[in-house]
Order: structure tokens, then C-alpha cells, then sequence
């Protein structure tokens, strides 16, 4: 099995240091979703692995070596990072035809991974007339060309329509369930959290998180309940007894912060009082990562003022 093993890795331009001494291992069979702000250092670590930019230090491997020394990179590794990065003047079949040559890929796999990327019928077309989204199909046909153990996609679901974003979703996941080791740079929470086994999450180029899913969101964020009954009241100062603080929110319901069903139901129970509704609210990754990240974007809106008359 092959894994991308970054260690003590350090990048600075000039001043400002991108990635900070970063330290962490992508490992096959699942999906690593790579969070963090704007300007966090996420693609330029990637740019580190894949040997397009040079540490500062430290160092960065797939499978323990360095990707630029490999003899054909695309049969170890295929990535997806700017889906604009092509000849525009190409057909999406000479682009990938290329890039099969100087690998020694068959022009058979061409033809594959355009059925595969949904673009068959516009191979022959010049990469100049793409949308956004057919680009990006592209960028993940040449990712797939030489069938890698490892692969790295920077916003995979950037321009894509409701059909590509599930596409590329069950694409990634099919993958991780090959072995093959998948890291997915997102911005994207929801979508996130749909198709991600583990995270990674950078800050100002720093490891902040290093976990699966479900255990990054429970470190975050705590439990909460919400009920109806018919005596909120006289439930609340039951739950206060218990050490939960029931507060009313809108008309006859209740939160309970920090927690669980489990241990609502049987106060009720002995209280004799009838619970109406009863649901846990799961805490969401949108919501621990904002918590987790609110200290480390540098980038952040504060409104913008109109000017008179407008």
C-alpha cells in the first residue's frame, strides 16, 4: 500500500512561511478530506509532494520516495490541482495522449478514462471551449490516466453541475475502497462531510487536526437535544437536578446543551411527564470546523458599507 508521508515540512517565500514545520501521513483506503482557511498552505503542500515547489525543509514522499524522481510519476501518483493548467490549443484526446506517451500508458487508457470522466463525446474538441466543468473532468481523466495507487484533487467539485459533484463523490470513495490512498483539498463542508473518512486540517500552515470525521466533529462541538412536552417547566427543573440546563427557545421547545436522548428520556419517565418530541441535533463539520479555524483565517469579512444614496 502507498501513502503520502510529509515530515517537519517547512516552506517560506521570503517573510512569510507557508507551511510551518508540517508533519502527518495520507494513508490508503479511505478519503482524507484537507481543510483550512484561504492562505492556510494547503495546495502549496501539495505542490511540496508532488515536487512542483521546493521545501525551505523537511521533506515529502508518496510511497517513500520523492515524486519527481519517479521514473513514470502517473502510474504512482495522479493529481488534480488547477484544471486550467493545460494547452488550451489541444483536443482533450491529444492532452491526455501526451501525457500517456511520456508515461508509457497505452492509448487505450485514453479512451477509458474519457468514458470515465463523462467527455467521450467531446474529445475531439479544443480544450479553449470547455466550461469550467469539462475541465475539470478533464483535469480528473489525466489523474486517473495511469491508474495510480495515490490521488491528490485540489477542489474536485469546483464548476461542476449536480450530476458531476455526485460523480465525483462515488468516484472518490470507490477509489478509497480499492486501497488506493485519496486526499481531497476542500472548501466545501457539506460535501465534505459526504464523501471524507479522516481529516486534516491546517491553520497558517500548521497541523491543527488530525482525526477521523466523527471524531473531529464530537471534539468540537458538544451534544444538544431538543424536546417538547407537556410541562417544559417542571421538565427543566427536573433536568437542572440532574445537572442539564433546559432553556426555551421558540414557544413550547426546549434545548438541552451537552446532552444526549439517552438521558432526557428517563428523567421524563420518572417525572411522569409526556415528552411530545424528542430529537438529537448532530453537531455538523461546518459548524467544529468554524470553531476550530475561527482564530486562523486571515482573511475575513466584515460587511461592506454602501455609499450614499445606493
Amino acid at each position: 500500500m502507498t501513502s503520502i508521508e510529509v515530515r517537519e515540512l517547512t516552506k517560506d517565500y521570503g517573510m512569510n512561511r507557508a507551511v510551518d514545520r508540517l508533519s502527518f501521513t495520507v494513508r490508503p483506503g479511505r478519503v482524507t478530506g484537507f481543510l483550512g482557511p484561504n492562505g492556510a498552505g494547503k495546495s502549496t503542500t501539495m505542490r511540496l509532494v508532488l515536487g512542483l515547489d521546493r521545501p525551505t525543509s523537511g521533506a515529502a514522499g508518496i510511497g517513500g520516495a520523492r515524486y519527481a524522481c519517479a521514473a513514470r510519476p502517473l502510474r504512482l501518483a495522479g493529481a488534480l490541482l488547477d484544471a486550467n493548467a493545460v494547452h488550451a490549443g489541444r483536443t482533450a484526446r491529444d492532452h491526455l495522449r501526451t501525457l500517456a506517451a511520456s508515461n508509457r500508458i497505452g492509448k487505450r487508457r485514453v479512451n477509458e478514462v474519457l468514458e470515465a470522466a463523462g467527455i467521450a463525446s467531446v474529445a475531439a474538441g479544443r480544450i479553449r471551449t470547455f466550461s469550467l466543468g469539462m475541465r475539470q473532468r478533464l483535469g480528473i481523466a489525466s489523474a486517473l490516466l495511469g491508474d495510480p495507487p495515490v490521488l491528490m484533487l485540489d477542489e474536485p467539485s469546483n464548476g461542476l453541475d449536480a450530476e458531476g459533484i455526485v460523480w465525483v463523490r462515488g468516484l472518490m470513495r470507490r477509489l478509497a475502497a480499492e486501497g488506493r490512498t485519496v486526499l481531497v483539498s476542500s472548501h466545501l463542508m457539506n460535501e465534505t462531510a459526504l464523501f471524507a473518512d479522516h481529516l486534516l486540517v491546517l491553520g497558517r500552515g500548521r497541523l491543527l487536526a488530525d482525526t477521523s470525521m466523527q471524531g473531529f466533529i464530537d471534539s468540537r462541538i458538544r451534544p444538544r437535544v431538543r424536546l417538547r412536552s407537556t410541562n417544559g417547566v417542571g421538565l427543566a427543573a427536573a433536568l437542572r437536578a440532574k445537572g442539564f440546563t433546559a432553556v426555551q427557545r421558540e414557544g413550547p421547545t426546549w434545548v438541552v446543551e451537552g446532552a444526549r436522548v439517552e438521558d432526557i428520556g428517563p428523567v421524563a419517565a420518572e417525572e411522569g411527564i409526556a415528552i411530545l418530541e424528542l430529537a438529537g441535533e448532530e453537531a455538523t463539520l461546518e459548524e467544529a470546523y468554524l470553531d476550530l479555524t475561527a482564530r486562523e483565517t486571515p482573511f475575513r469579512s466584515c460587511g461592506v458599507p454602501l455609499a450614499r444614496g445606493v
